[in-house]
């Protein structure tokens, strides 16, 4: 059995901001080529969203919704192990207020990331 764990950190970071707050389409399919695996799963609340392109066409339409300056930010630092890792995040304009906080909960399989759960903090 392997003691090895990957850099949960780096995955999830990596993941934020060079995938989802990444509006280059081709930059994007470059960065989901590197860390997730051939048939990842975005679980989203209200969707479930298979494949890498597919994952990059969610991006996208995200994106395009709240506008150009829309950017998510991670909040600390990401920990993890035995293929389970956690990072939290806030997302609104760049320089201006959060609109949505969350967390990104990942299951990462050969160092790569397989299933994404996308977990929306609810407004108080």
């Amino acid at each position: 059995m392997s003691t090895h764990e990957p850099d949960y950190d780096h995955l999830l970071r990596t993941n934020i901001e060079r995938v989802f707050s990444e509006r280059d389409p081709a930059q994007r399919a470059k960065v989901i080529a590197e860390i997730y695996t051939a048939e990842p799963v975005l679980l989203e609340p209200n969707d479930i969203v298979r494949g890498r392109d597919n994952i990059s066409q969610t991006v996208d339409k995200l994106l395009e919704r709240f506008g150009p300056d829309f950017a998510f930010v991670p909040v600390g630092q990401a920990n993890g192990h035995h293929g389970l890792a956690h990072l939290t995040w806030h997302a609104g304009p760049k320089n201006g207020p959060v609109v949505v906080t969350g967390a990104d909960v990942a299951e990462i399989v050969d160092g790569r990331i397989a299933r994404l759960w996308v977990l929306l903090d609810t407004a108080s």
